[in-house]
Formats: C-alpha cells, structure tokens, sequence
C-alpha cells in the first residue's frame, strides 16, 4: 500500500560561494525556516549530510534502481536532526548536528522534508579545507518574499511502511543498551575491513579489547551486526570521528538476529545507523509497535501526552509525568503509541525519546498494519473466548487457534505465523485480539 506525497520547494537546494542552502518543503509552515548561521566543522557536516542522503536512495536488500525519498529534518530549540530511511526500510540513519556543530540560532520548531538533489550531492562531495560554511535550513528572506519564484515539486511514491519504519524503530531502539565504545583508530580498521558488496550474512560483534571481534554464534555482551556491508556509509565520517559507539539489546547464547545502532561521534556532530536484525527485514514488518497500537486505554494518556510536549531536545519522562498525572510507566507507554504517528523518536545516545511531527494522521500506521486491522476484526466478531485468566481459544475462518500468556505478558500462539517467527516479528493477529479482549475483561472488572 501506497499514498503519493508531493514535496513542494521554492527552489533546488544549492550549495555556492555564500553557503550551503537546504531547501524545506511542508512542515509547521509551508516552507519553514530552521535554521541561519555556521557549521562549525563543516567537512564533517557535509559527509554526514550525504550519508543520510546515500542511505535515503539505497536499497540494500536486491539493490535496483535508486529510490527518492528526501530526508526528513526537525529543528528542536538548539539542534538539528536529519533522519532517513533506506528503500527497502532495513536500514535508518540520522545525523544529529548538536550545538557544538552550529553557531546560530534555531528559527523554527518542527519537522519537515528537505531536497537533497544529485547536484547538491555532488558539491558536498567537493567540500574540503578549513572554510567556513554557512548553513541556511530554509529560504531565505529573499526568497520567501518572491511571490512568483519557480516552485520544484517531487512527486514520489511514499510507501505505508516508511510511517511504520519510524514507529517500529523508535520503539526498538528503547530498548537497547550501550555495548561498546571504540577510539577512532580502532573503529576506522574494523569498519574498513567490512564487505562493501551486497551480503546475507548475520555475524556477532563482541567487545576485545579497545575493539571489537566478529563471531558467526551470540554470546553475552554481543551486538549483531546483520549484513555487515550496510554499514558502508559510515566510513565517510571516520577520518573526523572521535569514538564508535555500538547499541543494542540484551542478547544471550543462542539468541535470534536482532536490531542494533553503530554511532560515530565527533563531538559536534552524531551519525548513526540502525540495522534491522537481518538484511533482508525491513523495520516496518518488525511488530514491534503493534503492542503499543493493541492497547485502547492508552490512546487517551497519549492525546495528554501530546499536548504538553515541547521542542526540548530531548523528552523528560519525569516532567512528564510531573506535568499529566500519570504514572511514568503510562507515560513512556503513551510516548510509544505517538510513536506510531512519528510524533516522537527515540535517541540511544541521550537515552530519551525526542519530539518531532510527521506528515501522518494519528491512525495511519493502525489502519495499515494488517496484523492488527485483522485482530480487531476478530476481537469485535467475538471470535476470541477467554477460557483461562492466562489462555483462549480463537476461531479464525475455518480454524482454531490456542493462545496462551506466558509469566512475561508475553503470549504464544498454535497458529503458522507464531510457529514460523516464535516471536521475533511481533505478535500474530489472534495474540493481538486475545490482549485486547483481556484487556476489555479487565477493565470491566474495575
């Protein structure tokens, strides 16, 4: 399933003898101005903006024609965040440019989409030497002022899954932890002796040392590193990298493949990119979210939520929780469903979710996601019986289906989906309808 979305530009992003100018399409304003000032290391900057854009019009898994999705930017009161997915939604990558990396002021607050054309690609491929670079996020007075100015329009297939990517992301990321911190030197000759070919394989990387070594089993502490080449697009930013920084969950002897980030940090500027747990997973079938979507009772905590977040750059799950009433667990549980409409992101460097406002209704990534369009349907024809406070029994079509909550809250199921994934997809429709419906009997019991 697929929505065309028309990006609309007063002019093509530039970058000339006065600055690097980038161009913004719709957002809190049409055409919104973040940023004017200077990037203070500009090289850096520039590397990092095309790897966002290199992953943007990349497809990893049977690499075609490139895709032409532009990145997406948030201004948030003292930085600048660049995010983009790949075309075929495995990989996400971000730049956060931090107020080390700029030396002017934030305009606007909010979210929108930037041009980062072949001719812009290629002048930022040409940046060097000691120069300053001043960087425009926006039109400039000038410009915005010019009524009859030429309007650049990109019309682009914008597939369900980049919305459901960002809502699947964030919510994994959460829960990730940091395994591993590199020096520069040592995080250059690991990335470097990576395939930059095309590859399959799902390999563990496991702290040695002031480095890291590659195992084909998990163990304790590792971090899977899954299709190893997709990291090629960090290596731009090595030779201005300070230290690699690599997150992800808890894993433990024999483990299935999981999601991880891989961080370079050069103190002004942050590039990293997220893996899904195999190449050829796209983030936007993971399931992670569909928990978050399931639930009923958290729908109204996070309208409250929504209205007093703010443009800090980073999201205080205490203030929060301080400022609604509720509870911090129901607070980053309402966090996760604005996730699903890309209203906030999660960052693994800060430890914190951050807001920013995506093109999308609130219920877009709901009404896409067939796994939980599907246990609605079963949930409200009454096909779910709850026989025990911790199993049930489902009629879906012609079969039927045994559900059972495991000591974790998680639930199993006897139908193919749950005995092909075991879990590691998200839960299958009927666990879905089977939470709802106990959820419903609960409430009812208050």
């Amino acid at each position: 399933m697929s929505a065309t979305q028309t990006y609309r530009y007063l002019g093509s992003s530039t970058l000339a003898s006065d600055g690097l100018g980038l161009q913004t399409s719709g957002g809190p304003a049409p055409h919104p101005r973040f940023f004017t000032g200077f990037l203070t290391t500009p090289q850096a900057a520039a590397a990092g903006l095309l790897a966002v854009a290199e992953v943007a019009r990349t497809r990893y898994h049977r690499p075609v024609s490139p895709a032409s999705l532009d990145p997406v930017v948030t201004g948030s009161r003292d930085r600048l965040r660049f995010e983009s997915f790949s075309g075929c939604c495995g990989v996400y990558a971000r730049l956060d440019t931090l107020p080390a990396g700029l030396d002017g002021d934030v305009i606007e607050h909010g979210t929108t989409n930037v041009d980062v054309n072949n001719p812009l690609r290629e002048a930022l491929a040409r940046v060097g030497g000691l120069d300053p670079l001043h960087l425009s996020v926006g039109p400039d007075d000038l410009t915005v002022a010019t009524m009859n100015g030429p309007i650049v329009e990109k019309k682009v297939p914008l597939p369900a899954r980049w919305l459901r990517g960002f809502a699947e992301v964030q919510i994994l990321s959460a829960t990730f932890e940091p395994h591993a911190e590199i020096p520069a030197t040592e995080a250059a000759t690991f990335l470097r002796r990576l395939p930059t070919t095309s590859d399959r394989s799902v390999l563990w990387a496991v702290p040695a040392g002031r480095s890291l070594r590659l195992t084909s089993r998990p163990v304790p502490g590792a971090v899977c590193l899954a299709g190893a080449s997709r990291l090629t697009a960090l290596r731009a930013m090595l030779r201005f990298a300070q230290t690699l920084r690599v997150y992800g969950p808890t894993v433990a002897t024999g483990s299935a493949p999981t999601p991880s980030t891989w961080e370079l940090d050069t103190g002004a500027l942050r590039l990293s990119l997220t893996l899904s747990p195999e190449p050829y997973r796209g983030f936007s079938g993971e399931g992670a979210a569909l928990t978050a979507l399931a639930s009923d009772d958290v729908a109204d905590d996070a309208n409250l939520v929504a209205a007093v977040l703010s443009w800090d750059p980073t999201i205080d799950v205490d203030r929060l929780a301080t400022d609604t009433g509720l509870d911090p667990a129901r607070v980053r549980a309402a966090l996760a469903q604005l996730g699903t409409a890309g209203r906030v992101g999660y960052d693994v460097s800060e430890a914190a979710y951050f807001h920013r406002v995506m093109p999308y209704d609130a219920g877009r990534a709901e009404r896409d996601n067939p796994r939980l369009v599907g246990a609605r349907a079963l949930r409200d024809a009454g096909a779910v019986h709850l026989d025990t406070a911790t199993t049930a029994t489902v009629h879906s079509g012609d079969q039927v289906y045994r559900v059972r909550q495991l000591p974790d809250g998680d639930f199993t199921c006897t139908c193919p989906w749950w005995a092909k994934h075991r879990g590691q997809r998200g839960p299958c429709r009927h666990a879905l309808a089977t939470r709802m419906s106990t959820a419903a009997r609960a409430e009812e019991r208050v």
